[in-house]
C-alpha cells in the first residue's frame, strides 16, 4: 500500500509543479464538460426553433355552399396557418410550391385542390366522400425534417377533420333539435292517444262482458225501476219517523245538559268529600306514625276500620264520576275528559288499597299490636297521592271539568240536530227521485235498443284497436320515445363539440422533466464520462518508469490508477455541477446527481485503464469499440424496444444501461430499487475489471511486449 500511495503522491507532484503537464491535465478535466454542456444545450429545446423549417402552400379551393351558408375550408385553414408561427409556412401557387420542394427551398408543399370544401361538404349527402390533401416532401434534403414536416401536415388535417365535424355536426344537431321539440310538443297528445288506446285494448272482454249483461240487465233494471217507484211512499215515510226520532234526541239531549249542569255542585261536593276522605286517611296515618307509647290501640282500630268503610264508599263514588267523565268524552270526541277520568281512576284505586292498608291496621291494633312502620308508611304515602289528586281535580272543576261537560252535551245535541236537518232534506228530495225513476224506465226502454246495434259493432272495432296497439308495442320495445326526443333535444353546439373532440387526453407526469435538454442529460453526462476517461488514457502513460526503481505490476496498476481516478472524478464534478449550476438542467435530487456521477467515472476510468494497462493500444481501440457499442446499445436516445435486434441483446450486459439509469433517478426523482440495482452491476463491474487487471496484467504485458516495441519503432504509435 505504501509503494502504491508513493506512485500516486509523486503523480500529483508532478502534476502540480510542471506547467506544461498542469495545463494539459486541465485541459482533460475540463475537455468531457465541453462534450456535454454543447450536445445539451443544444437539444435543450430543439422542437422551438422549428420555424425556420420552410413549408409551402398553395390553395386552390374554390368554396361552396352548405344549406345556403357559404364555406371556404381552404381559406380558414390557410389563416389558421398564417396565425401559427411554429414551421415557416409560406402561401405561394402550385408550380412555385412543386419548383421549390424540388430545389431544397421548401421542405414539403401542401396543396389544397380546388374542390376541397366541396368534397367536405358530401357530408350532409347520400353518399359522402373524403376530401384530399395533396403533401409533397423532399426526404434528401435532411433526416429529421421529413418528421417534422409530416407532423405539420397532419395536425392540419386533424384540425380540419375536427373543424367540419364540428361544423357539420352541429347543422345536422340543429335539424334534430327541430324535430325533438316538435315530437316533446305533441309528446303529451301522443302519451294520451297511447294509453287510452291500450286501456281501450284490455277492456274490449270487459266491453263485451258489459255489453252481454247490460242487454241482460236492461229488463232487471226495469223491474228494479218499478220496484222503487213502489217503495218510495215507505221511504218518505221513514225521513218523516226519522225527523221524529231524532227531534226528540236533541230534546233529550237539551235536558241532559240542563240536568247535568244541575248536578255540577253535587259532583263538586263529591269530589270535596273525596278530598276530606284522603285527609282523614292522612290523619289515621299521623296518629299511628305518632311517637306515643299510651296509643289506644282499640281506638285506633275502631278509627282505622270507619275511615275504611269510608273509603270504599268514596271509591265507588269516584269511580261512578270517572266513568261519567268517560262517556261524555267519547260523546264529544273532543273534551280532553279522559285526562281527568284517568285521574279519577287511579284515585280510586289509591283509596281501594288504603281501605285495603286500614283494615290490615284495624285487625293488628284489634290483636293488642303496634303495626309496622312500613305498611304505615305505605299507607300515608298513598293518603297524600290520593289528596293531591283530588286537590288537582277540585281545583280544575269550575274552570275546566264543568265547562267541557257542557261543551260534550252540547255537541252531542249540535249532532241530533244536524242529522235530523239531513232527514228532512232526504225527505224534500223524494218528489225528484220519484222524477228520476220515471225517466229511467223510460231511457231503459230506448236504451235497450241501442245497445243491441252498439254489440253488432264491437268485433270490428276490437279488431282495429288491437292491431293498432300492436304496432305501437312493437316500435316501443325497440325504441323508447321519450329517450329518442331526450337525444335529438340535445343541445346543438356541445354535440358538435363533442364529435370534433370525443376523447380528451388527460395527461399526467409522474415525473415531470421540463425540457427536453434536462432529459438527455443523464444521456450525455455519461457519454462525456466515458470520452473524458477514453482522453484520459490516450493521453497519459499507464506505466510507471522510474529509472533505477522497480515497480510490481500490481502496485504500477493501482498507483496509476488512482492518479486517473481522481482526474476522472474531477471531470465528474467539472460535468455535473457545470449541468445544474451553469446550464441550469432541471435534476430533481442534485446532491445525488453529483455522487451519482463521481462514482460512475470512477468505474469508468477503472474498466478504461484496465483495457489499457492490460492490452495497450488494443486496449484504447476496445475502449473506444464499448464506447460506439453503448452509443447504440444503451437506449440512451430513442428506446432499446426500437433498436436493432443485436443492441436489444447486448443491452443488458452495457455498463451505459446502468449507468443512464442512475442519473435518470436523481434527474426525475429517485426509486432506490432501481438505484439499488443498478449499483449492484456498476461494483460487478469494477470487480470484473480488477480481477482482469491483477490477474491477467502482468502475463498479458510479457506477451505483447515485443510487439508494443515493434509498434513504438515505427514512429507512428507510442
Amino acid at each position: 500500500m505504501k509503494t502504491v500511495l508513493s506512485i500516486y503522491l509523486r503523480d500529483l507532484r508532478r502534476a502540480f509543479t510542471n506547467p506544461a503537464a498542469a495545463v494539459i491535465i486541465l485541459g482533460l478535466v475540463g475537455l468531457p464538460s465541453l462534450y456535454a454542456w454543447f450536445n445539451i444545450e443544444a437539444s435543450w429545446d430543439p422542437y422551438a426553433q422549428t420555424g425556420g423549417i420552410a413549408i409551402a402552400v398553395a390553395n386552390e379551393d374554390k368554396g361552396t355552399t352548405i344549406r345556403g351558408t357559404p364555406v371556404n375550408v381552404g381559406k380558414e385553414i390557410a389563416a389558421k396557418l398564417a396565425a401559427n408561427p411554429s414551421v415557416g409556412w409560406t402561401f405561394v401557387d402550385r408550380a412555385k410550391a412543386m419548383r421549390g420542394v424540388k430545389h431544397g427551398d421548401y421542405y414539403a408543399a401542401i396543396v389544397i385542390p380546388d374542390n376541397f370544401s366541396a368534397s367536405l361538404a358530401t357530408i350532409l349527402a347520400s353518399e359522402p366522400s373524403s376530401a384530399t390533401l395533396d403533401y409533397y416532401v423532399n426526404e434528401k434534403i435532411n433526416a429529421i425534417a421529413p418528421k417534422i414536416t409530416s407532423k405539420g401536415a397532419s395536425s392540419i388535417v386533424q384540425e380540419v377533420s375536427q373543424r367540419f365535424v364540428e361544423t357539420a355536426s352541429g347543422i345536422l344537431f340543429g335539424l334534430f333539435n327541430e324535430a325533438g321539440s316538435e315530437l316533446e310538443a305533441s309528446l303529451p297528445s301522443i302519451e294520451k292517444v297511447k294509453t287510452l288506446l291500450f286501456k281501450l285494448e284490455a277492456a274490449f272482454p270487459e266491453i263485451n262482458a258489459a255489453a252481454d249483461k247490460a242487454q241482460r240487465d236492461v229488463g232487471l233494471a226495469s223491474g228494479v225501476v218499478a220496484k222503487a217507484q213502489k217503495r218510495l211512499p215507505d221511504v218518505a215515510a221513514l225521513a218523516e219517523e226519522g225527523q221524529a226520532l231524532t227531534s226528540k234526541t236533541g230534546a233529550l239531549l237539551e235536558q241532559s245538559r240542563t240536568a247535568l249542569g244541575q248536578m255540577g255542585p253535587q259532583i263538586k261536593q263529591d269530589l270535596l268529600s273525596l278530598q276530606q276522605l284522603a285527609g282523614a286517611a292522612r290523619s289515621v296515618t299521623a296518629l299511628l306514625q305518632a311517637a306515643n307509647p299510651d296509643l289506644d290501640l282499640d281506638a285506633a282500630a275502631t278509627a282505622a276500620t270507619g275511615v275504611a268503610k269510608r273509603l270504599r264508599t268514596g271509591a265507588d263514588v269516584a269511580g261512578r264520576l270517572a266513568d261519567l267523565l268517560s262517556q261524555l268524552d267519547a260523546m264529544s270526541g273532543a273534551s280532553n275528559l279522559s285526562t281527568r277520568a284517568a285521574a279519577l281512576k287511579q284515585a280510586q284505586a289509591g283509596m281501594l288499597e288504603q281501605a285495603k292498608l286500614l283494615e290490615r291496621v284495624a285487625d293488628a291494633a284489634g290483636r293488642g299490636e303496634r303495626p309496622a312502620e312500613e305498611l304505615v308508611g305505605r299507607l300515608n304515602t298513598l293518603a297524600g297521592e290520593a289528596e293531591t289528586r283530588l286537590d288537582d281535580l277540585l281545583g280544575a272543576y269550575d274552570g275546566e271539568i264543568a265547562p267541557r261537560i257542557d261543551a260534550a252535551l252540547g255537541k252531542a245535541a249540535e249532532a241530533a240536530s244536524t242529522a235530523q236537518a239531513v232527514l228532512k232534506d232526504a225527505s224534500d228530495a223524494l218528489p225528484d227521485a220519484k222524477r228520476v225513476l220515471t225517466d229511467a224506465a223510460s231511457a231503459l226502454t230506448v236504451g235497450g235498443a241501442e245497445l243491441a246495434k252498439a254489440k253488432a259493432e264491437l268485433p270490428a272495432a276490437q279488431r282495429k284497436i288491437v292491431e293498432i296497439a300492436d304496432k305501437i308495442r312493437a316500435f316501443e320495445k325497440e325504441n323508447d320515445l321519450a329517450e329518442i326526443i331526450k337525444l335529438l333535444r340535445h343541445d346543438a353546439q356541445k354535440e358538435s363539440a363533442f364529435f370534433a373532440a370525443p376523447v380528451d387526453l388527460k395527461e399526467n407526469k409522474l415525473y415531470p422533466i421540463p425540457n427536453y435538454g434536462s432529459a438527455m442529460s443523464p444521456f450525455f453526462t455519461t457519454l462525456s464520462l466515458w470520452v473524458g476517461a477514453v482522453l484520459l488514457v490516450s493521453v497519459m502513460s499507464v506505466d510507471v518508469e522510474e529509472p533505477g526503481v522497480s515497480y510490481r505490476s500490481r502496485h504500477v496498476y493501482f498507483g496509476r490508477y488512482l492518479t486517473l481516478g481522481t482526474l476522472a472524478v474531477l471531470q465528474s464534478l467539472c460535468v455535473t455541477l457545470g449541468d445544474v449550476y451553469i446550464l441550469g438542467t432541471y435534476v430533481a435530487r442534485p446532491g445525488w446527481f453529483v455522487l451519482f456521477g463521481m462514482l460512475l467515472s470512477a468505474v469508468f476510468m477503472l474498466i478504461v485503464y484496465t483495457l489499457v494497462s492490460v492490452f495497450g493500444n488494443v486496449g484504447k481501440a476496445l475502449a473506444i469499440v464499448m464506447l460506439v457499442l453503448q452509443l447504440g446499445g444503451a437506449g440512451g436516445t430513442f428506446p432499446i424496444q426500437m433498436a436493432p435486434p443485436f443492441f436489444q441483446k447486448i443491452h443488458p450486459f452495457l455498463p451505459f444501461t446502468y449507468a443512464i439509469s442512475m442519473m435518470r433517478e436523481a434527474v426525475g426523482g429517485i426509486l432506490w430499487d432501481i438505484v439499488r440495482r443498478s449499483l449492484a452491476f456498476m461494483v460487478a463491474y469494477a470487480a470484473a475489471a480488477l480481477v482482469l487487471g491483477l490477474a491477467l496484467k502482468r502475463p498479458i504485458n510479457r506477451l505483447l511486449a515485443g510487439s508494443t516495441r515493434k509498434a513504438k519503432e515505427s514512429g507512428l504509435l507510442h
